[in-house]
């Protein structure tokens, strides 16, 4: 993945009416762990991975770089959120020069089902309208990831395309910020 591009990083907490979005911090290494070890999460991202392998590979800070937010509730990180530009070589695109931002994100499973993704999304996808007006998200899931593909309609994302890969059919979809005219 590439850069976001001209965006101000670290950006202020993104405070949501439950949730507050926030840069890595050293103290978030074991909710990294937790969740690249969880087999719930690792489900439909190809499994999880063994915990020693994480605690020898993950830094000290993890994930410091621009686009990735914790999601914390109550002190706690629950999960991480994340906005990249989406690799050329990647199947599927909405521009032709490619390079679209894609959210990504993943939460505990004790966090599943009370509305934290869409909340943490929604809030990160208000940050990127805001930083870059006008410029598309792109989200790809499993079909068979029920959750996720709720979440990508109640974000409003639009379906673009399906196809296989991975040895699963995938859900391709984009969000804008700019509304149609009409």
């Amino acid at each position: 993945m590439t850069e976001l591009g001209p965006v101000a990083w670290p950006p202020a907490p993104i405070r949501t009416e439950r949730l507050v979005l926030r840069e890595p911090e050293a103290r978030d290494r074991a909710a990294f762990i937790e969740l690249f070890a969880s087999p719930e999460v690792g489900t439909y991202l190809g499994g999880p991975r063994p915990r020693d392998e994480l605690e020898r590979a993950v830094p000290e800070v993890p994930g410091r770089r621009p686009g990735l937010f914790v999601i914390e509730l109550d002190g706690a990180v629950i999960g991480t959120i994340e906005l990249n530009r989406r690799d050329a070589e990647h199947r599927s695109h909405v521009r032709p020069d490619a390079g679209e931002a894609e959210l990504g994100y993943l939460l505990l499973p004790e966090a599943w089902g009370r509305g934290y993704a869409a909340e943490a999304c929604a809030a990160a996808l208000g940050w990127f309208a805001d930083a870059l007006p006008g410029e598309p998200v792109v989200l790809c899931t499993q079909t068979a990831n029920d959750r996720s593909m709720r979440l990508a309609a109640k974000l409003g994302f639009t379906e673009v395309q399906r196809f296989e890969e991975w040895g699963a059919e995938q859900w391709f979809g984009v969000w804008s910020s700019v509304t149609p005219s009409g």
